[in-house]
């Protein structure tokens, strides 16, 4: 899968979050050999169902400086600037060592198109990470927080920045005063891989998301609304997060599952939104959840429990890409006007 908004997971079923229907058909467990070779077998379904023609190539490991450290009293302007200097010096290092191609997505990140880039957190090393914003963050009144699924690293990023802008451009079309930022605050799962099957990456970032997230309020102003949008594996991320009472509303789009057996089982009080488009593949995968394996019931099935937004003929990583009515829909959430139901 691939993330930037685009990104890809895997899935799960909707019987049983941590496990599947046993012999008798009313939720016993597996046993004995049998039992073990189904459980391989469904485990095997949800790799297969996963494994799509996307790129999954690893980044390179790169030299790069460590990350700028801030005081808690370091503004957005001084962390822009400390991290603009320090995507510089990463390019200027990876070009040193021969990694070009590297050094050339570096420099193209410290444009955003109308000036210089704003980067909260930048680092350069391995995969990368970089939290950017799109817009005015010190004025906004209604802010997104875009969360990647897998395969989105510093080496892909230009896909998961289009999405951003992209949804920037639509959300100030009606409503000047706002702002999105494109969190690539964790180590995603590569596409093809066993850890794209499991939480463990989602738990790594949730430990990272929740602070991040009870910190912007404070760059904000005062009764900003924060709307979560998390894509593909990135509602993984999303659901094991606890947001606390700054975020409004959360979307998952294009999502594998998220673990918990219902909307209601998620550690925020935000309204829960979900939405997949019709020539998404990921509609394709299992929703099961076997020994740790795959992420349980479809956020889109009524039985989960969240509001389903329209997402029109939206592909995979097509859910930003303007015009489209996935677009529109997020684009509502976040603006906390009245979203047109999937039907």
């Amino acid at each position: 899968m691939n993330s930037r908004l685009n990104s890809e997971d895997c899935n799960g079923n909707g019987n049983g979050v941590d496990g599947v229907d046993g012999d008798n058909g009313r939720g016993g467990r597996f046993r004995g050999r049998g039992g073990r070779l189904r459980r391989t077998l469904l485990a095997g379904i949800v790799a297969a169902a996963v494994v799509v023609p996307v790129s999954a190539a690893a980044s390179p490991r790169v030299p790069a400086p460590a990350p700028a450290v801030f005081a808690e009293s370091a503004t957005p302007r001084d962390r822009y600037a400390a991290n603009l200097a320090n995507l510089a010096e990463s390019a200027r290092m990876a070009e040193e060592a021969g990694r070009v191609e590297r050094a050339a997505k570096l420099r193209e990140m410290a444009s955003a198109g109308e000036g210089d880039a704003r980067f909260l957190t930048f680092d350069g090393r391995g995969r990368g990470r970089a939290i950017e914003v799109f817009g005015d963050l010190g004025a906004a009144d209604r802010i997104a927080v875009l969360v990647p699924g897998s395969d989105t690293t510093l080496d892909t990023y230009r896909r998961f920045r289009d999405g951003a802008l992209s949804l920037q451009r639509r959300l100030t079309e009606e409503h000047p005063r706002s702002a999105v930022i494109a969190w690539l605050g964790y180590d995603t799962p590569g596409t093809v891989s066993t850890t794209v099957l499991t939480a463990d990456r989602a738990d790594e970032a949730a430990a990272q998301l929740g602070p991040f997230l009870s910190r912007l309020p404070g760059l904000a102003p005062a009764g900003a609304r924060i709307s979560l949008l998390c894509h593909s594996y990135g509602s993984v991320v999303c659901a094991r997060t606890e947001t606390g009472p700054g975020v409004t509303d959360i979307a998952l789009f294009g999502s594998p599952g998220t673990g918990a057996a219902s909307a209601a089982g998620l550690p925020t009080r935000a309204r829960v939104w979900a939405g997949r488009g019709s020539e998404d593949w990921i509609g394709g995968v299992p929703h099961v959840r076997v020994g740790g394996v795959g992420f349980g019931p479809d956020p889109v099935d009524p039985a989960f429990g969240a509001r389903v937004f329209a997402a029109g003929t939206a592909g995979h990583s097509d859910y930003l890409k303007p015009g489209t009515a996935s677009l529109d829909s997020l684009a509502r959430i976040v603006l906390g006007a009245e979203v047109v139901p999937h039907v």
